[in-house]
């Protein structure tokens, strides 16, 4: 039986719907092509730089306490420094989320008095809230004396590279923020070159200016990485790509040595550093990075055929189906909250985990709106995992990210679209 004709007699889904995904995969054929010649590049990357740190078994042991000398800790950071483009790494399981590695990388680097400039606008919900844009709490780098300035987005969503050398040239800022993948704002996820290009501009106007690069949701999308193209440091979390679906936690940097050391000293003590920090489980880190750019493949197989396929059924998305991949993330338009919450709450059903679990928009810690998350995840929060969120604000967009497998992707978004179906938000006669 062919798999997708299986879908029907397995789950509750017309079979209208699986002959429009059919056609999706159809119409997607170049995107899909391209997407497997970058992993095979990816993985023969990751599979060199194993090979050049001499993995071992050993390599795999935990260790306790005060976590000194380990060796397998050492060995991950230096493949994470390969792979991702730096000198140094840092990869540490006390991490807890991408805006974690990304506030100590901020608080290590920069002193009272010191500017940081957005270069891509307002950051993205939780981290405005760490620099001091969003609720009142406590901590922020602006209550620590730090300025901030930001570059707006052309009206294309773009960069704007003139404005950004300006602001550089007249500020001096000790470090230039660069956000890789879009948040929450309606705008393209940014490429390997357009991220030298922007680097281009700061450093022409400030040798002096950090650039740090947050690299969440674009690892192994390309075959270059932020470290490669000048960024002094690179900064993400391992429950995304590069975790592959086995890291049970933690973040990275990568970077200049000096720099990947200040923020170690943030992260332990001053006089302590890197040399500090014990690890268990390193194998599902170890084999998480190995397999990382097949789950990406996966994960960009699912985002462009669901940027077909509800496309098809009559949504705004992007990035568009056949558009180059610069993330894993896929913006679709549902235009009405009660759009929004029908997606999340079918593509909850489709999940392996959580799959009877009714998600409901909530205020978050962090974010502006009430935000509806959906996922049924192996691990809490993991986005290389299957899952979709959105604030409940116009134009109620959702932002679907991750799917470990292919087929099991397809299968969430006909459980996605049928929701729809059952609540006469689509219907089969307006194809």
């Amino acid at each position: 039986m062919a798999y997708l004709d299986s879908i029907s007699k397995l789950f509750p889904v017309d079979s209208w719907l699986v002959e429009r995904l059919r056609q999706a995969e159809h119409a997607s054929r170049e995107a899909l092509t391209a997407v497997e010649e970058v992993c095979a590049f990816n993985h023969l990357k990751v599979l060199r730089a194993f090979q050049d740190a001499g993995v071992t078994e050993f390599h795999f042991q935990d260790s306790t306490g005060y976590g000194y000398s380990d060796l397998g800790r050492d060995v991950l950071e230096r493949i994470y420094a390969r792979i991702f483009g730096g000198a140094a790494g840092l990869v540490r399981s006390q991490i807890v989320s991408g805006t974690h590695a990304l506030t100590l990388t901020l608080r290590a680097i920069l002193r009272p008095g010191d500017t940081l400039l957005a270069a891509c606008g307002r950051p993205y919900d939780t981290l405005a809230t760490v620099i001091g844009l969003g609720p009142r709490v406590p901590g922020t780098l602006r209550e620590w004396g730090i300025e901030y300035r930001e570059v707006k987005l052309d009206p294309a969503g773009r960069p704007d590279l003139a404005g950004l050398g300006a602001a550089v040239a007249e500020i001096k800022p000790r470090l230039c923020l660069i956000q890789r993948s879009r948040g929450y704002a309606l705008r393209p996820a940014l490429g390997v070159d357009e991220l030298a290009r922007i680097i281009g501009a700061v450093k022409a106007a400030s040798r002096e200016t950090i650039c740090l690069v947050d690299n969440c949701y674009g690892e192994l999308v390309e075959e270059r990485e932020p470290g490669e193209v000048g960024a002094d440091l690179v900064v993400g979390s391992l429950i995304k790509n590069p975790g592959g679906g086995l890291a049970p936690g933690g973040g990275y940097i990568v970077g200049r040595e000096e720099l990947v050391e200040e923020v170690a000293a943030a992260l332990t003590a001053p006089g302590l550093g890197s040399e500090l920090g014990a690890f268990e489980n390193k194998r599902l880190y170890y084999q998480g990075l190995y397999l990382a750019p097949i789950v990406v493949r996966e994960a960009l197989r699912g985002a462009i055929v669901a940027a077909s396929f509800f496309r098809d059924l009559g949504f705004k998305v992007d990035p568009l189906p056949d558009a180059p991949r610069r993330d894993i993330v896929q913006c679709l338009i549902m235009g009405k909250e009660e759009v929004l919450l029908a997606f999340c709450q079918g593509l909850q059903k489709g999940c392996p985990v959580e799959a009877t679990t009714r998600p409901e928009p909530a205020n978050l810690p962090g974010y502006a709106d009430p935000v509806i998350m959906a996922g049924g995840t192996f691990i809490q929060g993991s986005s290389i995992e299957l899952s979709a969120d959105g604030p409940l604000r116009p134009p109620y967009a959702v932002f679907l990210q991750g799917g470990l497998s292919y087929p099991y992707t397809r299968v969430a978004l006909l459980m996605a679209a049928q929701e729809m179906v059952n609540r006469g938000l689509i219907q089969e006669k307006w194809r």
